[in-house]
C-alpha cells in the first residue's frame, strides 16, 4: 500500500509544481485564442474552462487507462512509480504542448503541427501514421465497448458479429460516432461530456471507496519483486509501450488539438491538457491496484488476465451489486466518448490535408462516409479472425507511441526557435524513440529480433533522430 500512496503522492506533487514550470516555460497570454478569432460554431466554439476539461478527459481516457493498467500491473508494483512519473516528465508535458502549439498555430491539427516544425516528409509520413492509427482505435472502441455491453446488460457470452445483439450493438454505437463527428461540437460533445466525464470519476471513486471498506490486497516494491511479469517481458520497452493512456499517448495529441479549437483563453491549457492527463494517470493507477486485488486473490481465470473481461470482475468485488452495473457503464462511456472524437480528430485532419472547409455538413459527409467504411471493414476482419484484436491492439500500441514522438519534436524545435528550455521536450522525445525503436525491432509483429540487437538499432535511430531535429532548429534559425 505504500508504493501505491508514493505513486499517487508523486502524481499531485508533480503536478503541484512541475505543471506549473512548464507553463513558464512556454508563456502563455492573452492573445485571441483560436475559438474567438476563427469562431465557425462547428469546431472553433468557445467553451469554459471546466467544460473544456471534462470534455478533454473523456477524449482521452478511452479504455487505454484501464486496459493498459490491468496489463501493465502484471509487472509488479513498480507500475505505481512508473506511470506517475511517466505522466509527470512525458505525457503531461506531450498533451500540453500539443494543445498550446495548436491554439499558437490556429488550431493546426498534430499533422499540421509537424508540418510547420519538422517539415512536408515527416507531414506526409506522419498524415498516413495518424489515419491508421485513429482508425484502429475507433474500431477497437467499437469492439470493445459494445462487447462490454452486451456482457453485463443481455448476458452474451458468445460475441460473434453474427449474433444480432452484438451487431446491433455495434451499429448504434458506429451511429453515434457518426453524428458526433458530424455535428458542432457545442451540440452533442459539449452538452452531454461534462455529464459522463463526472460518471467516470464516479464510478472510479467506487472502486477507490471499496479499497477502504473492504480492503485491497497491495504489494510494496522491493529488489526481488522488480519486475513481477509471468511471462518475463522486460520493463524497456514493454512496460512503456503497454501503459501508454496514464503514462504518456500519442493519440492525446490528436485530442488536445480538437480542443485547442475550444480554448477560451491560453491560461486554461495547464488544467486542461495537463491537468486531465494527470487525473488520467490517477485513474490508471487506481485501476491498476484494483487489478493487482483480484490477481493476487486468484479471482481472475487464466485465460481472461489482462483483458477487458477483468472490469467486471473488479466492479463485483469492490462495488456492492446494485451499483456494480454503474462502474461497467463509466468503464463503457471511456471507448465510445474517444472513438467518436477519433473519428472527428480524423476527419479535421484529412479536411485541413484537404484544404476543405467544415462549416458544410455535406463536405463533412464527404470526409465520414469513406472513414466508417474503413471502420467498417476493420471491425468485420476482426471479429472473424482468430487472435486479430489482439493483433490491432498491438499495431495501434506502437502507433500511439510512435506518433508522440513528432509531438515532442515539434515542441522542442518551437522552444529552441524561442530560446526557451527545449530539454523538457528533447528529453522524453529521445526516450521513446528508443523504446518504439526497441519495440518494433524485437517484436513478432515487427522484425522480431534479440532484444540486445534491437536496442543497439534503437540507439543508432535515436542518435540519427537528435541530429534530425538538430539540424531542422539550425535551418529555421
Amino acid at each position: 500500500m505504500i508504493t501505491f500512496i508514493i505513486g499517487i503522492t508523486i502524481l499531485f506533487l508533480g503536478y503541484l509544481f512541475y505543471s506549473r514550470y512548464v507553463e513558464n516555460v512556454f508563456e502563455p497570454n492573452d492573445r485571441l485564442t483560436p475559438a474567438h478569432e476563427l469562431k465557425d460554431n462547428v469546431d472553433y466554439v468557445p467553451m469554459s474552462k471546466n467544460r473544456n476539461a471534462l470534455i478533454h478527459l473523456l477524449n482521452i481516457a478511452g479504455m487505454g487507462p484501464i486496459i493498459g493498467a490491468i496489463q501493465g500491473i502484471l509487472f509488479g508494483p513498480i507500475a505505481f512509480i512508473l506511470i506517475p512519473i511517466g505522466c509527470i516528465f512525458a505525457g503531461g508535458v506531450h498533451d500540453y504542448f500539443a494543445g498550446m502549439l495548436s491554439v499558437r498555430n490556429k488550431g493546426a491539427q498534430i499533422t499540421g503541427l509537424i508540418n510547420e516544425y519538422l517539415g512536408k516528409n515527416a507531414f506526409k509520413i506522419f498524415m498516413v501514421i495518424v489515419a491508421i492509427m485513429l482508425l484502429l482505435l475507433a474500431t477497437v472502441f467499437v469492439y470493445t465497448a459494445g462487447d462490454l455491453f452486451v456482457e453485463r446488460f443481455m448476458g452474451v457470452k458468445d460475441f460473434v458479429i453474427t449474433n444480432p445483439k452484438v451487431l446491433g450493438t455495434y451499429i448504434i454505437i458506429l451511429l453515434y460516432f457518426v453524428m458526433a463527428t458530424l455535428f458542432p461540437i457545442d451540440k452533442i460533445i459539449g452538452k452531454f461530456y461534462p455529464i459522463l466525464g463526472l460518471m467516470l470519476i464516479i464510478g472510479t471513486g467506487f472502486v477507490l471507496v471499496g479499497f477502504m471498506i473492504k480492503g485491497v490486497n497491495l504489494q510494496n516494491l522491493t529488489l526481488s519483486n522488480f519486475n513481477m511479469h509471468p511471462d518475463n517481458l522486460p520493463i524497456i520497452p514493454m512496460f512503456f509501450m503497454t501503459v501508454s493512456c496514464g503514462l504518456l499517448s500519442g493519440f492525446h495529441s490528436t485530442q488536445a488539438t480538437i480542443l485547442s479549437r475550444t480554448l477560451d483563453k491560453e491560461k486554461d491549457g495547464r488544467r486542461i491538457f495537463y491537468g486531465m492527463m494527470c487525473l488520467e494517470s490517477l485513474i490508471a493507477i487506481i485501476w491498476a491496484a484494483a487489478a493487482m486485488d483480484v490477481y493476487s486473490l486468484n479471482l481472475v481465470p487464466q485465460n481472461i488476465v489482462g483483458t477487458v473481461n477483468v472490469v467486471n470482475i473488479i466492479a463485483n468485488k469492490f462495488v456492492p451489486l446494485n451499483l456494480a452495473f454503474l462502474v461497467t457503464i463509466a468503464i463503457i462511456i471511456l471507448p465510445i466518448t474517444s472513438g467518436d472524437t477519433a473519428l472527428r480528430g480524423l476527419r479535421i485532419t484529412i479536411a485541413d490535408a484537404l484544404k476543405l472547409e467544415q462549416k458544410n455538413i455535406l463536405k463533412r459527409l464527404v470526409i465520414v462516409i469513406p472513414i466508417v467504411i474503413c471502420v467498417l471493414g476493420i471491425l468485420i476482419w476482426a471479429k472473424t479472425n482468430a487472435n486479430s484484436f489482439s493483433l490491432i491492439w498491438r499495431y495501434f500500441t506502437f502507433f500511439n507511441q510512435l506518433i508522440a514522438i513528432p509531438t515532442l519534436c515539434c515542441a522542442t524545435v518551437f522552444l529552441a526557435l524561442n530560446k526557451k528550455n527545449y530539454w523538457v521536450t528533447l528529453l522524453p522525445a529521445m526516450f521513446y524513440v528508443f523504446i518504439t525503436m526497441s519495440f518494433i525491432f524485437s517484436e513478432k509483429i515487427g522484425f522480431n529480433l534479440p532484444l540486445k540487437y534491437s536496442e543497439i538499432i534503437a540507439i543508432v535511430i535515436t542518435a540519427l533522430a537528435l541530429c534530425y531535429v538538430i539540424k531542422i532548429i539550425k535551418s529555421k534559425k
